[in-house]
């Protein structure tokens, strides 16, 4: 089996937050933990890193992460559930709700499970992932900070452009230690590591699921870690003979503003 890593094919231009103007404020105001307060955009050359600042003192730099990912407009076969439950993993319910409206290019707001407040911004696609015969996807960069989040009361109407996701994951996580993998159930605060997930998905009465690669740690170390993980992981064949292929290929900020006819298969 072949694992190929292809060049660098950036997909859009980084964003910076004062390009969004007032959409973007209501997003810094969240990220820095106050309504008064602006966060200090930093000019590194021809492009802009947007740092968080946090009076408790959190981590401005957040966390980056190299990811891929692949949405299918059907429901999770019980044949592809068992593909993944090879490797011991952790399983969860959460309800998810993502930012739609006001549409912030190059970025991703989610609440998690009513619990954190997640922003995360892409940074570009550094190629593509393949595995020749078997799988083939965009590679994707983000960098992403979590806040505690107070929900409001529960008979409160939902904010309106906000879309509630239920997902039922089930997550592994591989760690390359010298030349080799091991999977193994999700610690919190374990760098570097590649978590694959699957997750069976349902929204406006529809389901769908999806399989995804997120390597997380020093950026030295997530090209090699996804690289090791998807070895393993596609070592067996998808079941069925299935492939997944590009035009599946997608991160959840594409997908939820894609229209369900779409099927998950138009390009952004």
């Amino acid at each position: 089996m072949n694992i190929h890593m292809h060049g660098s094919t950036p997909l859009w231009t980084r964003p910076a937050f004062p390009a969004v103007q007032d959409a973007a404020d209501v997003a810094q105001a969240h990220v820095c933990g106050s309504s008064d307060r602006t966060c200090p955009v930093e000019e590194q050359g021809p492009e802009r890193t947007t740092m968080a600042v946090h009076p408790d003192g959190l981590d401005i730099q957040g966390i980056h992460s190299l990811e891929v990912r692949w949405i299918f407009s059907r429901q999770l076969t019980a044949a592809m559930t068992e593909w993944h439950r090879r490797f011991p993993a952790e399983t969860l319910t959460v309800e998810d709700a993502y930012l739609l409206e006001p549409h912030l290019p190059g970025l991703s707001v989610k609440v998690r499970a009513g619990r954190a407040l997640e922003v995360k911004v892409y940074h570009g696609s550094p190629g593509l992932l393949e595995v020749v015969g078997r799988v083939r996807g965009r590679l994707e960069s983000w960098q992403k900070w979590s806040f505690p989040y107070d929900p409001p009361s529960q008979d409160s109407d939902a904010p309106t452009g906000w879309k509630p996701i239920s997902k039922q994951r089930r997550i592994t996580r591989f760690s390359l230690a010298g030349r080799s993998t091991h999977a193994r159930v999700p610690r919190l605060g374990e760098q570097p590591a590649c978590a694959v997930e699957l997750t069976d998905i349902r929204t406006c009465g529809e389901t769908w699921w999806t399989l995804g690669l997120e390597a997380t740690g020093p950026a030295n170390t997530l090209r090699s870690e996804l690289e090791a993980a998807a070895a393993v992981v596609f070592a067996d064949a998808l079941p069925g003979g299935m492939e997944l292929g590009m035009a599946n290929s997608t991160s959840y900020a594409q997908w939820l503003r894609r229209r369900p006819s779409d099927g998950g298969n138009a390009e952004p």
